[in-house]
């Protein structure tokens, strides 16, 4: 199966080129989860600003997304975002690194920039835990409401830290080849080379636990998928890191291999049914065609 990287292709491909080519731009484009994108250069073209509008901005600085995009942007983050967007960098490619690697890192982390965003509730979450760890209290759940019909759930406890991911399946279809995929997480996990994988669980309908308090809508199209995430998840900052990265990105892996699961099957019906057409042309007679002449030598022409 294909992994979904974190990072924005086409920042990432943009920027690369203007620090090669300096030249105006202005590019609106949208990333997974409907989150806007916006690269213009609105006073001249060595100064490139990078815009993010996503729907759950205000839940994410609750849990202190933006002292995260302090952290990792500094001084360009700006404090006036431009106007319909939710948080804004000014990007001086004058004063951009000029060696190889450290400008692919540069502009790697730019284009993280959602990625940034939304790891503010796991970074939370990952710090409560160790504090709770002596308490023994469950912590706070954090809802992040990131679609319109969907929301991320995560909640700490003293050995653990749970998130649980609220799924729509628009078809029947994809809640069947849902349910295949998500039975494969568990079978796989019996493995004994990825025991140490967190624990995944579903459920169709009816939420988890920790979250039936909550109104939530009641609709057969609804499933829950909960991952179960250990200190060993998040025992270092890399691992805490990778761990938040691909946990960000797994609705958009599980419908994205439901798409493309349901369109292989298409393209495998679509071919059969074109080699049993064939079967079917060779299967025909044909209708043996004579000449009938007259005496004379006339062709006889039926009407």
């Amino acid at each position: 199966m294909i992994l979904l990287e974190p990072q924005n292709t086409i920042i990432q491909t943009t920027l690369s080129e203007k620090l090669v080519k300096p030249s105006s731009v202005d590019v609106l484009f949208v990333d997974y989860d409907g989150v806007r994108f916006r690269l213009s250069t609105p006073e001249k073209k060595t100064q490139i600003v990078l815009s993010m509008q996503i729907r759950c901005w205000d839940e994410l600085v609750q849990f202190g997304a933006l002292n995260i995009l302090q952290r990792e942007y500094g001084s360009l983050l700006l404090p006036q975002p431009e106007a319909e967007y939710n948080v804004s960098l000014l990007i001086d490619l004058e004063s951009a690194p000029t060696a190889p690697e450290d400008r692919s890192a540069f502009v790697l982390s730019l284009a993280l920039l959602k990625r940034n965003a939304l790891a503010a509730p796991f970074e939370q979450a990952f710090q409560e835990q160790k504090t709770l760890e002596a308490s023994g209290d469950q912590g706070a759940l954090k809802a992040i409401h990131y679609r319109d019909e969907e929301a991320i759930y995560v909640q700490a406890a003293p050995d653990r830290v749970t998130v649980i991911f609220s799924t729509v399946f628009r078809e029947e279809t994809d809640r069947i080849y849902g349910k295949v995929f998500l039975q494969e997480f568990v079978d796989a996990r019996r493995q004994p080379s990825i025991q140490n994988a967190p624990q995944v669980l579903y459920r169709a309908k009816e939420p988890p636990a920790e979250i039936r308090h909550l109104s939530l809508r009641n609709s057969e199209d609804l499933g829950y998928v909960t991952f179960v995430l250990f200190p060993r998840h998040f025992a270092n900052v890399d691992v805490a890191a990778s761990t938040i990265s691909h946990i960000q990105l797994f609705r958009d892996y599980l419908h994205y291999h439901i798409k493309c699961s349901k369109a292989y099957m298409h393209s495998r019906m679509r071919f059969r049914v074109a080699e049993f057409q064939k079967v079917l042309n060779r299967a025909k007679t044909e209708v043996a065609t004579t000449e009938k002449k007259t005496v004379s030598g006339r062709t006889l022409i039926s009407r």
